[in-house]
């Protein structure tokens, strides 16, 4: 499954891929396009990347995970392009025996996204004002 896709997010078909008879617990964090007043009149957000690079790391971050915690099942998209307020723009899904391996393995995951992976992301505002957004590196 790709990392990284233009089309909306089907968080249904990534919890599906993490599921398992064995598994007892699945978490899912959805981070969505949002207007709060520290952020201002945001219409829409465009993102970009250097592709080769964020998927490779996007994918490196998924494997330290899997790494830490053998028995989860992972798996992370990330839009990128024009996506509308109240969209998805982030995703990560993890499956696994017991819920504490699951909440840990999939905050791993998204905290990795933000800090490592070249996802930037430009703010488009309802007057038609833009701004690059500065957020830790990614997501």
């Amino acid at each position: 499954m790709n990392p990284l896709v233009r089309e909306p997010i089907d968080v249904s078909r990534l919890i599906a891929s993490v599921s398992g008879p064995g598994f007892g617990a699945s978490t899912t964090f959805v981070g969505s396009v949002r207007r709060a007043p520290e952020d201002g009149p945001v219409r829409a957000i465009d993102y970009s990347a250097y592709e080769e690079m964020a998927e490779a790391e996007l994918c490196r971050v998924i494997a330290e995970a899997k790494e830490r915690w053998p028995d989860v099942e992972l798996v992370a998209q990330h839009r990128l392009g024009r996506v509308a307020l109240g969209e998805a723009s982030v995703a990560v899904v993890a499956g696994a025996p017991h819920r504490a391996q699951a909440f840990d393995a999939c905050r791993y995951v998204m905290e990795g996204i933000k800090k490592r992976v070249p996802i930037w992301k430009k703010e488009l505002f309802d007057d038609g004002e833009e701004r690059w957004r500065d957020d830790e590196g990614g997501g």
